[in-house]
């Protein structure tokens, strides 16, 4: 049977009885306690707005650049508790959400983005290890799969120089499912505790001298007498520049709102896996793992023994809100959960301990952008699109780079000086994403195939081909 087929089981209920509905990396006794909120004026040199990856890079690589630099992070609930806390932990090299997508819109630049990309990710490590934090960081790679037949030969054509292409009875040697006819490994991906490196990076920041307000919400930026101001609901930041990192949450710039939507992405945990739990699927190289279907899942392995599995709905809620109602949705839940027992027929008593859902800043090209407002000093970077465990220090580097007015191989690129194209305001964005959604599974249940909207979107340079 194929994923797109199944239909959920009474065993998919019955595991999923006693999942706790909270995103298992923050379910963590160790979790750091939260800062005050603003109350009343602050000044500082640098203002970063949002506490999740993009914010706490931009503020310590700031530091980093200029020890003596005054930075303040405002976040309006607590740092890692949004995308930064509940993703799958796939820290890739990839600065362009995979190397197709890449090369469809930034050919000529793909030699450098690719270099950038590794260094960054050895940066990475290096910063783990530099303030020691405990982040969980495994240098396993990453292992797509073709989970039907007509996949196994663009998986395989798909393999560059360091990567190895799998067969059958390689890639089930790898790991063993009944689902997967092909994979292949790829080196440039790590694996981490997405929470532990959020919250890591925070004492970082702290122990650099970076303030921190927690609890604030920041309502509106404007320039004014040749500062930026930040309004919060108790309290005003006076600043020289300021970052802004919000993810999908609404931006306080205008010119960005209709270069994002905010997606829903869903995941489950399950208990640690037995000994002999694991003797039975293998995947002793503890690889990240995804298939390669329009509606993917991505799975991998964490540091106790459990496995995450999550993906395959993307979900845009009508309107584009943001509401904490929407990280829970049954029906996605029953059917992930039927996905894994598909994949691991093996593991039929294995229950699942955790159900989350969390909010995606996608844009049209599937891959970060950036801007400067109010005369260059503000700057920003959004648009992710689920792979910013990574690239979201690229973009600190960026923003910071934007900010000192200084021309470096980062702003030199045309994949940081251009833009996507942005989405159909409301009420047209609604239709237009649930048809490009619809024919994105027409697509998988037809061999690959795509349809005239599909191939209109390829044409403008808004189709997804990651």
């Amino acid at each position: 049977m194929r994923y797109v087929d199944a239909v959920p089981t009474a065993w998919a209920t019955l595991s999923l009885a006693d999942a706790a509905p909270g995103p298992f990396w923050l379910d963590d006794p160790g979790r750091p306690a939260a800062h005050p909120p603003l109350r009343g004026a602050t000044t500082a040199d640098l203002v970063v707005v949002g506490g999740g990856y993009t914010g706490l890079w931009a503020a310590l690589r700031a530091t980093e650049r200029d020890p003596g630099r005054d930075v303040l992070v405002v976040e309006a609930r607590q740092t890692g508790w949004a995308a930064s806390g509940r993703n799958g932990g796939f820290a890739a090299a990839s600065l362009t959400h995979g190397e197709a997508n890449g090369a469809s819109r930034f050919p000529g630049e793909m030699d450098v983005l690719r270099r950038l990309g590794r260094e960054n990710l050895d940066a990475i490590a290096a910063t783990v290890d530099r303030y020691g934090i405990d982040a969980e960081l495994e240098r396993t790679g990453a292992l797509d799969v073709a989970t039907e037949e007509y996949q196994v030969e663009a998986l395989r054509a798909e393999a560059g120089p360091e990567d190895r292409f799998l067969d059958t009875d390689a890639v089930r040697r790898e790991i063993a499912s009944p689902m997967f006819l092909a994979g292949l490994w790829s080196p440039d991906t790590a694996l981490v505790h997405p929470a532990k490196l959020a919250w890591g990076l925070r004492q970082a920041c702290l122990d650099r001298g970076v303030r921190l307000v927690e609890g604030t919400v920041a309502r509106d930026l404007r320039r004014e007498g040749g500062e930026v101001v930040v309004t919060t609901d108790d309290g005003v930041v006076r600043a020289r520049q300021a970052v802004l990192a919000t993810n999908a949450f609404p931006p306080l710039l205008r010119r960005v709102r209709h270069l994002l939507v905010p997606v829903y992405d869903y995941v489950l945990m399950t208990r640690p896996l037995t000994t002999a739990e694991r003797a039975s699927i293998g995947w002793a190289n503890r690889q990240g793992l995804g298939d390669v279907a329009n509606q993917f899942h991505y799975s991998r392995l964490t540091a106790d023994g459990r496995i995450l599995w999550g993906g395959y709905d993307a979900v845009y809620h009508p309107g584009g809100r943001v509401r904490r109602a929407y990280e829970h949705r049954a029906d996605t839940y029953l059917r992930l959960a039927e996905h894994f027992r598909m994949t691991f027929p093996q593991l039929e008593d294995v229950t699942f301990t955790h159900r989350w859902g969390g909010v995606i800043d996608t844009c049209s090209r599937f891959m970060p952008f950036f801007g400067t407002a109010h005369g260059g000093a503000v700057a920003y970077a959004a648009g992710f699109t689920g792979l910013g465990v990574a690239s979201t220090r690229f973009a600190a580097d960026v923003v910071l780079d934007l900010l000192s007015g200084e021309r470096t191989e980062r702003t030199a690129l045309q994949m940081v000086r251009s833009t996507p194209l942005p989405f159909p305001p409301e009420p047209l964005a609604t239709p237009v994403i649930a048809l490009t959604r619809w024919s994105l599974d027409r697509a998988d249940r037809r061999q690959g195939r795509r349809n005239a909207w599909l191939r209109l979107l390829d044409a403008v340079g808004a189709g997804f081909d990651s």
